[in-house]
């Protein structure tokens, strides 16, 4: 499995365009022929494609530098030189680029197959045959290609899900995420197993899916860095829905640490607390008395009880409630972009 790699800094060179040729017709019985050199082909462009069967920048951990192909020099006959071969490099739904000098973004492909130009190839140089005039028949000048454009690039990958699932570390998420889904996360009981982002996707019994993020768990201080969460916060930016994965296990605790994942999310980027959202109270297996369940959700606010759902990801209990829960809500969500498409 290639190392997840979520930002890179590539340099891109387009080709240069061929050089336009200095020619005359040389034919039997015709000595003094016209100029019939031809034009330089073009260079070729660098252009990024989405694809969505790539998940991660490691390509460009460690090459860096690419180039598109020159446009061959024009020739007799007005003869075109071939345009340079374009440069297509393939990267993840969900990237963004950045002009590394400027910082301008330059686009954001977010959907699969999206192609961006990022660099143009050079136009290829005229043939002595457009320089002919009356008075100068048989001119010896032809243009020269001109440079492609370079630049250097940031990647920035932000994953693309419905669904993104934090929480503290050892809070079940990839258990859950192997139970929902075909996703394999390596899963132990210690904290920080999750060391990268893991994309999962559910199926539902009508044949409906959705694609579920677990993010590797935060700690209070994520947003300055501390422990793992800064470097995958960004990825709950793209989610329709968050997804609170809470331990029933730490009983009173479970509030407390509500609290401070729904505080990391706000320092980290106040709009992330506008999305909906669900809770699981996760673990309920080591919890068989159901009225201490009770006592624990009546600990949150009247708005948050609407929203809990009492699951165990090791026993698969109150999975199917929360899954439909979730669909219901990305399908409402999707209503509602779609009604701000057409307006």
């Amino acid at each position: 499995m290639a190392r997840f790699v979520d930002q890179a800094k590539i340099f891109v060179k387009a080709g240069k365009g061929g050089n336009g040729c200095i020619s005359f017709r040389r034919e039997k019985y015709v000595p003094k022929g016209g100029p019939d050199g031809g034009d330089g082909g073009d260079g070729g462009d660098v252009i990024l494609v989405a694809d969505p069967q790539i998940h991660t920048l490691y390509d460009f951990y460690y090459k860096v530098h690419f180039k598109a192909e020159n446009g061959k020099p024009g020739m007799g006959k007005k003869m075109k030189g071939r345009d340079g071969e374009d440069l297509i490099l393939r990267v993840p739904v969900g990237t963004i680029v950045r002009d590394a000098e400027t910082g301008e973004v330059l686009g954001d492909l977010v959907k699969p197959n999206q192609k961006l130009v990022v660099a143009k190839g050079g136009k290829g140089g005229r043939g002595n045959a457009h320089f002919a005039t009356p008075t100068r028949q048989a001119p010896r000048i032809a243009e020269p290609g001109q440079p492609g454009e370079e630049r250097w690039l940031i990647l920035e990958l932000k994953l693309i899900a419905d669904v993104g699932m934090v929480g503290f570390p050892n809070a079940g998420k990839s258990t859950l995420l192997s139970r929902i889904s075909a996703a394999k996360p390596k899963i132990a009981d210690y904290p920080f197993t999750t060391l990268q982002p893991n994309l999962g996707v559910v199926k539902l019994i009508e044949g409906e899916t959705f694609v579920v993020a677990d993010i590797p768990g935060l700690i209070e201080g994520a947003h300055k860095g501390i422990g793992l969460g800064h470097e995958f916060l960004k990825h709950i930016e793209r989610t329709r829905i968050l997804l609170y994965v809470l331990d029933v296990s730490k009983e009173k605790e479970i509030i407390k640490d509500y609290e401070i994942l729904k505080d990391e999310l706000k320092l980290f980027n106040p709009k992330l607390l506008e999305k909906e959202y669900l809770i699981a109270l996760n673990k309920i297996d080591l919890i068989p008395d159901p009225e201490k369940i009770k006592e624990l959700i009546t600990l949150f606010s009247k708005e948050d009880q609407k929203k809990i759902y009492p699951i165990s990801a090791v026993t698969g209990q109150g999975i199917p409630e929360l899954l439909y829960a979730l669909w219901n809500k990305i399908k409402e969500i999707k209503e509602k972009e779609e009604d701000f498409i057409n307006e």
